[in-house]
């Protein structure tokens, strides 16, 4: 097993810095011997099959799992982040109101939450569905709602975790144009299984299988440049 890196770095401290993370949930590991730093405002791919590391990854990134072994520094306060999850959680209220409640909870009086709410959900073309209970909008709606709810927090950091995974072919290309708008000044950590959309939307792709690091790279080196067999394997069974 050989470990490729050659990520382009910016200039400046790391955003995220791990140093031999490792994850182990009971016995089983789910990260292992992890190293590597994310800057402010590259896009960032996470792959790799099923159980590979990517959504413990992270979780720990955003605070959400602690290391197990090694050094994890972040200097993104969780009120930088956003994440949005494969399956949004949608709470028993309106579309607007789901948007909502996380300004509320972050201090912001209840009318102007709701204000926020609805510019935001007019940013992802559900306006019109601001008083619609949120568990009835489809699987597209529901991670446009997410999107939305990130949106309107103004994260500096956006952690996504296979977003466009269950969505029909329209909703998942919706969903992608949003992403790579809401990326825009912004730092981007996404998981996909989507090499098309990673080559759309990253800068920089890093290939985990079973929760080792194994390719860290710029996009075009990833895809056009040789890897380790591991990660070869992978795209070609992939593409």
């Amino acid at each position: 097993m050989s470990l490729v890196a050659r990520s382009a770095m910016p200039k400046g401290s790391p955003l995220f810095s791990l140093h031999g993370v490792g994850v182990r949930f009971g016995e089983v590991p789910a990260l292992a011997g992890v190293s590597m730093a994310i800057h402010a405002g590259e896009r960032v791919a996470l792959i790799g099959a099923n159980g590979s590391g990517k959504t413990t990854l992270l979780r720990v990134l955003h605070g959400l799992v602690p290391a197990s072994t090694g050094v994890f520094i972040s200097m993104a306060p969780r009120r930088a982040q956003a994440m949005l999850f494969q399956r949004p959680h949608m709470l028993r209220a309106s579309v607007g109101n789901n948007v909502a409640l996380g300004l509320w909870l972050r201090g912001a009086p209840w009318r102007r939450a709701q204000r926020e709410a609805l510019v935001a959900l007019g940013r992802v073309g559900l306006a019109g569905l601001a008083g619609r209970n949120a568990r009835t909008l489809s699987g597209g709606q529901q991670q446009r709602m997410a999107l939305a709810r990130a949106w309107a927090m103004h994260p500096a950091v956006l952690l996504l975790d296979e977003p466009t995974a269950s969505l029909d072919p329209t909703a998942k290309r919706e969903v992608e144009a949003l992403i790579a708008e809401a990326a825009t000044g912004r730092t981007l950590i996404f998981a996909s299984h989507n090499l098309g959309q990673v080559k759309r939307i990253a800068s920089r792709v890093v290939y985990l299988e079973h929760g080792r690091l194994l390719a860290d790279l710029p996009v075009h080196e990833f895809f056009n440049g040789p890897l380790p067999e591991e990660a070869r394997l992978f795209l070609k069974g992939e593409t």
